[in-house]
């Protein structure tokens, strides 16, 4: 079914559009005939070519392994780009926060998963509704203490139709989650007794567990997902659901499918990786098995920015006019591409690039920027430009998508 896809109208509100595309409606750039000269740097754009490559990779290796794909859309937080998973074969769409759900479910996802617990009561309630209204809709979330499973059996006191919640296990030095599998059999006791609620699988998150591909991270993170399914193997469901195991964050889908696939006859094996879509040229690029330990194509960075040089104050020195406000910065600093050289700092709207020796960049010269982690580059814009070809001299600009964040 296809998804409500914001088609909003440019203006001098859509940073890195350029004046003259004021008025037209987002639906309406493919057709405008413009080239990526035409944008305003610093501008972030979405290659279509590598958004289609890492689509066709990802599913393709997941049917394969006979898991579920349910790609975390706080990534981009863009319906055009969750419409292109859906139609690729997802089984739902995972959020982190309830009005990242309720921007799903308004976008028209049937199923999503809500990573996390939820201990808001007026959020709670709102899931109830929104559950209540809609027959077709399904929402899960996390519950991870007994405290919680307190407030979401109060939320869901007298609820017409009753709200999924998966047992969330952690472990010692990892992020949330209950941390030892007999709690978790105590926090799904809780969720079995409240009306309002239903157990309905088991979750967790493995990265913590593993900050490299060392083979010590990986036997950390296999020992971790094996306590998944061992809790799973414990629980009794309720005879109306087919239960789901849930864990495969971004850097370790290929061990979360080793583990967790063979449960796979009597349970929903549910993968959330969410930046396979659009990768990096970072961390990803680091992390990401996809390639020669999965037997795969490698994925390819998605996203790009574009920075003019502003100033040359020194010899070796050019500022670029990207800075904090539009490039991600939290896992490594951007890379530029098109000249050799290093990005030492950011600041609010600057980027210190310092020159290899021999190499130049002038004042207005636009310099190509490999960004890392795509969910600190996304939420700094409210449109994005899609290109046919980066490597292009000029790429034409096919398309755009709009945030919601």
């Amino acid at each position: 079914m296809p998804l409500q896809i914001p088609d909003p109208v440019l203006g001098a509100w859509t940073k890195g559009f350029p004046a003259h595309a004021a008025g037209l409606r987002l639906s309406e750039v493919a057709g405008a005939d413009l080239r990526l000269s035409d944008l305003v740097t610093p501008v972030l754009t979405v290659h279509e070519g590598a958004l289609a490559h890492n689509e066709g990779t990802v599913f393709a290796w997941a049917r394969e392994q006979g898991v579920l794909l349910a790609p975390h859309g706080k990534t981009t937080m863009a319906p055009a780009l969750w419409q292109r998973l859906l139609e690729a074969g997802a089984w739902g769409i995972s959020v982190a926060t309830p009005w990242q759900a309720e921007v799903a479910v308004d976008a028209g996802v049937a199923t999503v998963l809500i990573a996390n617990a939820v201990t808001d009561a007026a959020a709670v309630r709102r899931l109830s509704a929104l559950l209540a209204a809609d027959d077709g809709l399904r929402v899960l979330c996390w519950a991870d203490s007994l405290a919680g499973v307190a407030i979401l059996a109060d939320g869901t006191r007298g609820a017409v139709r009753p709200l999924d919640v998966l047992v969330e296990l952690g472990g010692a030095q990892g992020r949330t989650g209950a941390r030892s599998v007999e709690e978790g059999e105590r926090i799904a006791q809780a969720i079995s007794e409240a009306p309002g609620l239903r157990l309905a699988g088991v979750a967790g998150y493995e990265g913590p567990f593993g900050p490299d591909r060392s083979d010590a991270s990986v036997a950390a993170v296999d020992a971790y997902l094996r306590t998944i399914v061992e809790l799973h193997t414990r629980l009794v469901y309720p005879a109306d659901i087919r239960p789901v195991l849930s864990a495969g964050g971004s850097s370790f889908p290929d061990r979360a499918a080793t583990v967790l696939a063979p449960q796979g006859a009597e349970a929903d094996v549910v993968l959330r990786s969410g930046a396979f879509q659009i990768h990096d040229d970072g961390f990803y690029s680091r992390m990401s098995p996809f390639g020669p330990l999965t037997g795969t194509a490698p994925l390819r960075s998605a996203m790009h920015a574009w920075s003019r040089v502003v100033s040359q104050p020194e010899q070796g020195l050019a500022l670029l006019d990207a800075g904090r406000r539009d490039v991600p910065f939290d896992l490594d600093l951007p890379v530029p591409q098109s000249v050799d050289g290093e990005i030492t700092a950011l600041n609010d709207q600057h980027a210190f690039l310092r020159l290899a020796d021999g190499a130049s960049a002038g004042v207005g010269d636009v310099v190509r920027l490999g960004l890392s982690h795509p969910c600190t580059a996304f939420d700094k814009w409210r449109v994005v430009a899609v290109i046919d070809d980066p490597d292009a001299d000029d790429p034409r600009v096919i398309g755009a998508v709009a945030t919601c964040f």
